[in-house]
Formats: structure tokens, sequence, C-alpha cells
């Protein structure tokens, strides 16, 4: 039986999927892109009464980074991010939030590598890079879960947009064409936007399989 449970959060202007990944056994969780609100995020976390291990981002838009900081400052958790992505983060250009008129950057503290295992909140996760939408993009695979967050690389019969700095279609092609042809048929997808799904879905449906 799988220690997982889910709690998705749906925030901001854009309507982002902020996951809290909570391990039932220990009490602890990760946060998965904390869109915005951080207090409404806090506050979530308390009412769970869990230990918060770190902040993971599956890549360094605003919409998926909004909240953050603040997350790091108030559980004194490191945010972690994939290496390539650090520049995006960083940059209120290219993290887009200067477009939406509140320039804002975020400045992680732990740099992945591509196909780096590590153990946050008592999962095993697999980090893999996953480019297209932007050019450090990555999805965290948690395979004893049987579970993907897929950020805006991979939704539900649909893929991430790829006309933001950065983006690349054929990249975004390729790690789609990847994930769905390693990964087990029953690994349910946490997309950054709109409804789960799973493997096995989208290998049938999606039109970018």
């Amino acid at each position: 039986m799988s220690k997982l449970h889910i709690e998705k959060m749906v925030l901001g202007m854009v309507q982002t999927n902020c996951y809290l990944a909570v391990n039932e056994e220990n009490r602890e969780a990760v946060i998965i892109d904390p869109a915005d609100r951080a207090q409404a995020i806090i506050q979530k976390v308390k009412s769970l009464q869990v230990k918060v291990a770190a902040v993971l981002l599956t890549h360094g838009h605003f919409d998926h980074i909004g909240a953050a900081m603040d997350l790091k400052k108030e559980f004194q958790v490191p945010g972690c991010v994939l290496e390539q992505e650090k520049v995006i983060t960083e940059d209120n250009n290219l993290n887009l939030s200067s477009m939406f008129g509140l320039p804002f950057v975020v400045k992680a503290d732990r740099f992945f590598q591509d196909q780096e295992e590590t153990e946050l909140a008592g999962f095993k996760i697999k980090v893999l890079h996953t480019p297209g939408h932007t050019k450090g993009g990555a999805c965290y695979y948690l395979p004893e879960e049987k579970t993907l967050f897929s950020g805006d690389t991979l939704f539900c019969e649909s893929i991430g947009r790829t006309d933001f700095p950065t983006g690349n279609q054929a990249e975004l092609s390729r790690s789609v064409k990847g994930l769905l042809s390693t990964l087990p048929e029953d690994t349910r997808v946490c997309p950054g936007h709109e409804s789960m799904t799973d493997i096995a879905h989208e290998k049938k449906y999606n039109p970018f399989a």
C-alpha cells in the first residue's frame, strides 16, 4: 500500500497545481510548485500536521515559484531545482514575472542533476530532466509510489507550451516521448495544470505520444 497522500491546491492567476506530497508513515511532506498564496499553503501544512522537508520546483516560471521564498523561510527548508533552471528562477524576465507586472526572483539552495536519486520526506525521488517547456524543466518521479510530478512537461492529453524563453518544441516532444516510453503504464501523473492522468492514458490518447 502506498504511503503517499497527495493534497492538490489550485493557486494563482493561471490556476497552477501546487502539490503537497505527504508521507502517511512519518508525517513529513514535500511541497511541489508553490505557485502563489504562501499563507494558504502554510495553513494547509498546519492543518495536515506535517513537517515540510523541501520545496521542489519543476521549472522556473513565475506561476510555479511565487510562494517559494516565503515557504523556504517559514519552514527553514531548501528550495530545489534542476541546475540548468537556475538562470530562469533568478531572472525576472526569463521567469516571466516581469511580463505580469510583479517582477521577482527565486534563489534555490539545492541544484539537482539529471537522473539524480535522492530521498526527501521518506520518499525515494528520481529527478528527470525534461527540457522543452524550459531548458531546465524537470519531472520528479517517485517509483515506489508510482507517481510522476510532471510540471508543465506533460498534461492530460496535451503538453506544455514552447513559445516562452528557452522553450523548444523538438526538445519537449523528445522529453514527452521519453517519459511515455520508459515509465510504467500505471504511473500516476500529477501535472502543473488541470487534471491528473496516468501514463497508460497518455500513451493512448495524447496526440504528442
